[in-house]
């Protein structure tokens, strides 16, 4: 049998010594101070006062959303009766995973029946839309394409720092359809160039290109408000990717499920009673109160309610601690 070489000895050696003693090194970095409310202004005088557990719930739920994972992943938003609040979810959850972590998210409308995401997002120096980028996708997968080439289609967001990729709404349904290897072709792309991708798909679940979507989701979303249709069609979705694939069945066990008071009129137990009932649907489930931003125009995280804001926030991180 083959001798261990000394040094490789030696240094195992070495290795378990440092592994048994206590290093000199601090592991633990401690925890900023409170920055919000009087304990904050108790801080600016001189204090040194720990974050309230308000404060320092939002700042796991930072942390959680500022992560960067392995390679890149991609968040299906889905529901399949319009007027869920699908745009809005992709939307907000672009924009706080980009607000935290930093570029490389992008925004793409997977809808082939008047997707209104560019609608409601900023427009970039062009009215170029997934269509114009199919054609170029060879070249922009070969090696001597670059990631700003990418700004020929997608349209920036300069405010929350993300893309996105629109539809064209103005055309009819069957000019935008798309096929499933068009599907994989636009993200082939989105992949190669963003370490995020968040997805608002249509209303058709058995649409070629709504099926290829899941088939590419890392994390499945199921937006939601608290009208009983709404919520019911959310539900309906689950069960039926429960029965496509265990793949399938494996994204609807562990979805979030957001749920957005659109009804000002709505009650607190009109809220609990659709939260309640998708608890034993999806891993999480978080609400969104009602909010005049978000109900219809440009919609931007910045400008919520920070109560709103607060939320959204809770909701990508608890789509993040599925990665």
């Amino acid at each position: 049998m083959p001798s261990t070489p000394a040094h490789i000895e030696a240094e195992s050696r070495r290795e378990q010594r440092v592994r048994e003693r206590d290093s000199f090194l601090q592991t633990e970095r401690p925890e900023e101070p409170a920055r919000e409310g009087a304990r904050g202004a108790l801080n600016r005088l001189g204090l040194r006062i720990r974050p309230s557990a308000d404060e320092q719930s939002a700042r796991d739920d930072e942390l959680a959303v500022s992560q960067h994972w392995p390679g890149p992943r991609t968040i299906a938003v889905v529901n399949g009766k319009g007027g869920a609040g699908k745009t809005p979810t992709t939307i907000l959850l672009s924009a706080v995973f980009a607000r935290y972590g930093g570029a490389g998210v992008l925004a793409w409308d997977n809808n082939q029946t008047r997707g209104t995401l560019g609608w409601r997002t900023d427009t970039g120096a062009h009215d170029r839309t997934l269509l114009e980028l199919l054609p170029e996708s060879q070249r922009l997968l070969g090696t001597g394409a670059q990631s700003a080439d990418l700004a020929h289609f997608m349209h920036h967001q300069p405010r929350e720092k993300y893309d996105v990729l629109r539809s064209k709404p103005i055309r009819l349904a069957h000019e935008n359809r798309l096929s499933p290897t068009d599907v994989d072709a636009i993200h082939s792309v989105a992949a190669k160039f963003y370490r995020l991708i968040v997805i608002d798909s249509g209303n058709d679940e058995s649409d070629p290109m709504w099926l290829r979507m899941i088939d590419h989701a890392d994390q499945l979303v199921i937006a939601t408000t608290t009208r009983a249709d709404h919520a019911e069609a959310g539900a309906l979705l689950i069960e039926a990717l429960e029965e496509r694939d265990e793949r399938s069945a494996r994204l609807a066990r562990q979805s979030v499920a957001v749920v957005s008071q659109a009804d000002p009129k709505a009650t607190a137990a009109e809220l609990d009673h659709v939260t309640n009932g998708y608890r034993s649907l999806s891993r999480e489930v978080v609400s969104i109160p009602f909010d005049h931003e978000m109900v219809d125009g440009p919609l931007r995280y910045g400008a919520l309610h920070k109560r709103t804001q607060r939320a959204w926030l809770s909701a990508a991180a608890a789509v993040a601690r599925g990665f």
